[in-house]
């Protein structure tokens, strides 16, 4: 994305329209970065409810070249990739001039695919739990070990998905589910949402849910309890 684009419209088509998921695939959001100006533009101020273009663009990407590295000097540059991973904890950055980066960084992402949806980095999730930042734009993260009743998170997720989904642009996470022997992975993008069965659990790998929302002034407290609500005891048998 550039300037003054919004992929989610975009975005959201390739998960809806099934005619257009048979002819096409949506490999991923990259989102290209002026390190020299784009502090500025995060800190412009917005009227009351309105999005700041630029932390839209940051939270829908799936992968961000930060470039123009050169012109910037080098704590210049740690603070903008700060800022940047403050609002999206999950993208990969990569430092460039005059945009030169090797063409894996940029295709082959399958960002909305079912195995990197079922993806999530224990270090993110480890990190995102420990973040605080004063931006409205960031991640929350959830790795809880057990299982979830599927009904009960189907219910959660929608109504959550109903009633905030214009502040959540991105959305996705691995399921253990009751009675289920497959991973469940969803994804969304703003109220839009995709869940699909995906590969069995191994004999040996701890069941356990894994997500990520992204998204505007988001309430980590609610959205642990909500999920919570959802998630089967684990017993011990000691």
């Amino acid at each position: 994305t550039s300037g003054l684009a919004d992929p989610t419209a975009v975005a959201e088509i390739f998960l809806v329209e099934g005619d257009i998921q048979k002819a096409f695939v949506l490999d991923g959001v990259l989102t290209l970065v002026d390190a020299a100006h784009i502090i500025q533009h995060l800190d412009e101020e917005k009227p009351e409810g309105v999005i700041n273009e630029a932390v839209r663009q940051l939270a829908l990407a799936d992968r961000i070249l930060l470039n123009k590295c050169d012109l910037v000097d080098g704590p210049t540059l740690q603070e903008v990739q700060t800022r940047i991973s403050a609002i999206n904890a999950g993208a990969p950055i990569r430092r460039t001039v005059n945009s030169m980066t090797d063409m894996e960084f940029l295709m082959g992402i399958q960002a909305f695919s079912l195995d990197h949806a079922s993806d999530i980095r224990g270090d993110l999730l480890r990190g995102s739990l420990n973040h605080r930042h004063d931006d409205r734009v960031g991640s929350v993260c959830l790795d809880v070990v057990g299982d979830v009743d599927k009904a009960e998170f189907d219910a959660w997720l929608q109504s959550l998905l109903r009633s905030r989904g214009s502040d959540i642009f991105r959305c996705k996470g691995v399921l253990a589910v009751s009675g289920f022997a497959h991973q469940y992975v969803f994804q969304g993008i703003h109220s839009v949402l995709s869940i699909a069965s995906h590969r069995p659990w191994a004999s040996d790998e701890e069941r356990r849910c894994k997500l990520i929302f992204i998204g505007k002034e988001l309430d980590k407290h609610d959205l642990v309890n909500g999920f919570m609500d959802c998630k089967l005891p684990v017993w011990s048998c000691e």
